[in-house]
């Protein structure tokens, strides 16, 4: 028999949790990449006002409906909505007659993913929206997890000084060699999928949020230390310069649809963790406050890295603009050059490990809480069987990282269907999720929140343990009348927290993602 839904221990307990959940790869792996490919301080900036503009309304929408339904992201689409919808039945209608018009031009696979989904959004309605919450996190963790098994492998290889190198190329050849042997990749990914799964299967109390509060803050810690180190290397005041001082005339479009992009990954927008996560709540906790401090963690681990890789680089002449390369080719050559550089080394790849980790036990929680809350399974079960299927589906990955050569009939597959030209399995994987389906779950779950649920009910639930968050006159608040009882009048509620958040999320939200996904799907 199945026991009463887990509640989070305390709030600061679910600040780690979720915190942790969205401290990631994206955060001190992929961040250092974009940074140096989208021209340094003027993205950083960019990326910062949309973590306030986009990520912070998105995020605490997010925890709203999470929170009222208790349920799993299907179950609080389906807790919020009516399965017979005029609006969801007009689209599924829109994406049938698509999917037909793809047919005839030949275009089969696409034809077939688009009628599919026409048939399910009439199926299933508005809660077509929590599955996608649910079948991105398995996707995502199928290859992320791979990646995050080369953390592990490269841990070991920092200590044993097999990255003890002084050039790239030195560098890049441990790289290439490693990722191109099945057995380590594969062992790694292996291993890291495990310890998600003992974390998950421990529950929520004893597993994830002990965890949480262990790994995140040793995580900030080593960040911390490997950050200190870098800044006070000779020249790494140009690595600062880079990173911090903005020069406009580098931004482009391309550099700030990838500062959208990046501020909603790094957040873990779209995937339902912060929909699973605030299931576990009292409604006694400040959920406006717990966004605030769960933005400000994620932002702060991201600077933490970035601080910690560009001193480094411009303090030995490495070139900051290396792409996904970056981390694992360039920054052993870089601190192979600082004495005793293999432990800094080692100590930068185990934050990023424990980053990794967090943030992959976030993702297998929500595919497991979907089948505990929707097909009753146990927790064992759901544990065992989804981390398996994961695992699976990830060796697709694992095997091909920069080439087809392991799985060739995978790629002739995708090309007969739908045409597709991506180098890797990997690589493919990562761009349907990116490019797709996570800016498919951000502008229909900030749509679903403000218009169909309703942003009057969501402040509503909000309240409960906020009462500022919509109460406080935003003008009187800025002029240091919060506590004037004039100013604070009804009759003077123009402008609240609440009422701007409202905006955002039925008006800005959707229209700044909904542009950032044509632009990036229509080059």
């Amino acid at each position: 028999m199945l026991g009463k839904r887990e509640h989070w221990s305390s709030g600061l307990g679910f600040i780690f949790a979720a915190g942790g959940a969205a401290i990631g790869l994206g955060n001190i792996w992929k961040f250092p990449n974009v940074v140096g490919q989208n021209g340094g301080g003027a993205f950083v900036l960019v990326y910062l006002l949309c973590i306030v503009v986009i990520g912070i309304p998105v995020m605490l929408g997010e925890m709203t409906l999470g929170r009222a339904a208790k349920k799993n992201p299907v179950g609080a689409f389906k807790a919020f909505s009516s399965q017979n919808s005029h609006a969801a039945n007009l689209i599924g209608v829109d994406l049938i007659l698509a999917g037909i018009a793809l047919f005839c031009m030949k275009q089969f696979g696409w034809s077939l993913i688009l009628s599919l989904s026409g048939l399910l959004i009439i199926f299933f309605g508005w809660a077509i929206i929590g599955i996608l919450c649910v079948a991105v996190p398995f996707l995502v963790l199928s290859y992320y997890g791979v990646v995050s098994g080369w953390t592990l492998a490269y841990v070991y290889k920092s200590f044993t000084l097999e990255l003890n190198v002084e050039t790239m190329n030195a560098a890049g050849r441990i790289y290439r060699e490693f990722v191109q042997n099945p057995g380590w990749v594969i062992g790694s990914f292996i291993t890291f999928m495990t310890l998600c799964a003992l974390i998950v299967a421990r529950g929520v109390k004893n597993g994830i949020e002990r965890w949480s509060k262990i790994l995140v803050p040793l995580l900030f810690a080593l960040l911390l230390i490997v950050m200190l180190r870098s800044l006070t290397l000779p020249n790494a005041i140009g690595g600062i310069e880079f990173f911090l001082k903005p020069e406009f005339k580098r931004l482009s479009t391309r550099n700030v649809l990838a500062a959208i992009g990046h501020a909603c990954f790094t957040l873990s927008l779209g995937m339902g963790i912060a929909i699973t996560y605030s299931s576990y709540l009292s409604r006694q906790q400040n959920i406006f406050l717990s966004a605030l401090g769960i933005a400000a963690l994620d932002t702060l681990a991201t600077v933490f890295a970035g601080l910690a890789v560009f001193p480094a680089l411009f303090a030995n002449n490495f070139a900051p603009d290396q792409g996904l390369d970056l981390i694992f080719n360039v920054l052993p050559a870089a601190f192979s050059c600082i004495p005793t550089g293999w432990l800094w080394l080692g100590l930068f790849f185990v934050s990023l490990a424990l980053a990794a980790l967090t943030s992959g036990a976030a993702l297998l929680e929500v595919v497991v809480s979907y089948y505990i809350d929707e097909k009753k399974w146990n927790r064992s079960r759901a544990v065992l069987i989804c981390t398996s299927a994961i695992t699976l589906l990830g060796l697709l990955s694992a095997l091909s990282i920069v080439s087809w050569e392991n799985i060739e009939w995978v790629q002739y597959w995708l090309v007969s269907a739908f045409d597709v030209r991506s180098p890797a399995f990997l690589t493919t994987v990562d761009y349907l999720c990116s490019h797709w389906l996570l800016p498919l779950g951000i502008l229909g779950t900030s749509i679903f929140v403000g218009w169909i649920w309703g942003t009057s009910k969501a402040v509503q639930e909000i309240r409960h343990g906020s009462n500022n968050f919509a109460d406080v006159n935003l003008i009187a608040l800025l002029a240091g009348l919060k506590n004037d009882s004039s100013h604070n009048d009804e009759r003077y509620h123009v402008l609240t927290l609440a009422s701007l958040w409202g905006i955002f999320i039925r008006f800005i939200v959707p229209v700044i993602i909904a542009i950032a996904f044509i632009w990036m799907n229509a080059r």
